[in-house]
């Protein structure tokens, strides 16, 4: 049997400067028969490895729709990510995965579709936007309703012109404080914009991602607004380690995280312990 531990070699392609402490990683496999084999689904995770630091675990937030590379995002918060965030273009990483199951694109396809989410929540939910604009005519109605605390924590900018163009309705929102002289979107937190703007639960799922705040409110808004549980889709990894259900760290209940999920709906989520 393979060592489940151990990860692939990786070299980093090019790096998008995000925001001061947060960076996109393009990776590419030093092996070029997994490069070109290799094949995940929107929604799955891996593990990041520093080599000399450790390893770090973060979704996967390009789409599969995008051959020949993965791209990660990650905030410069702790000893690994501070030492992927030293790595320059060139330098090798390491990768284990694609762990966990995905966003449920399948129950998704002629439906329309809201994806919110808040902060750099928005990375694993990059995959699934990506995905649902290649395949953009197997979707109804597309929303990305997305904010931050201020302009400059907005992640992809790069990006929102393109979203739009390719047939999403982009709402952009900042906490109050958070804007600029020339902002044009909204100021307010997330689950009151989404109130504002009145999401339409009919013949729709809303998918979700922020930090876990954001997501208990925004559970109560998406309630408000008519959207059964079951049809509210969210991903969880600020609990995960290993990976691989082995260190126990993300059990809840009856449930490992990285098994398990870290992709939920709210009707499941509402059956865990409420620390969850």
């Amino acid at each position: 049997m393979p060592n489940v531990y151990m990860p692939l070699l990786a070299e980093i392609k090019e790096i998008f400067q995000e925001t001061p402490d947060t960076r996109t990683y393009r990776l590419e496999f030093a092996d070029e028969g997994i490069r070109e084999k290799f094949t995940f689904e929107p929604g799955q995770f891996g593990e990041y490895s520093a080599f000399g630091e450790g390893e770090s675990t973060f979704c996967i937030a390009s789409s599969p729709t995008r051959k020949g590379f993965i791209e990660c995002t990650f905030k410069e918060v702790g000893r690994v990510t501070g030492g992927l965030s030293r790595r320059n273009a060139g330098d090798p990483v390491g990768f284990r995965g694609p762990y966990g199951n995905h966003f449920p694109y399948e129950l998704f396809r002629g439906k329309n579709l809201h994806i919110v989410g808040g902060g750099i929540g928005i990375a694993p939910l990059r995959s699934l936007i990506w995905f649902v604009l290649d395949n953009r005519k197997d979707y109804g109605d597309v929303t990305i309703l997305y904010g931050a605390r201020s302009v400059g924590d907005l992640l992809y900018k790069r990006e929102f012109d393109e979203w739009a163009e390719r047939g999403a309705k982009l709402i952009l929102t900042v906490d109050p404080g958070g804007e600029t002289p020339d902002w044009k979107g909204k100021i307010g937190f997330v689950p009151p914009v989404m109130e504002e703007v009145g999401l339409d639960p009919k013949d729709a799922f809303v998918v979700t991602c922020g930090p876990p705040i954001m997501i208990k409110f925004a559970f109560q808004s998406f309630a408000k607004m008519g959207f059964a549980p079951e049809r509210v889709i969210t991903t969880l990894e600020n609990r995960m380690k290993c990976g691989i259900g082995k260190c126990g760290r993300c059990n809840v209940g009856s449930k490992y995280v990285c098994l398990d999920g870290p992709v939920f709906s709210q009707a499941e989520i509402d059956e865990l312990p409420p620390d969850f």
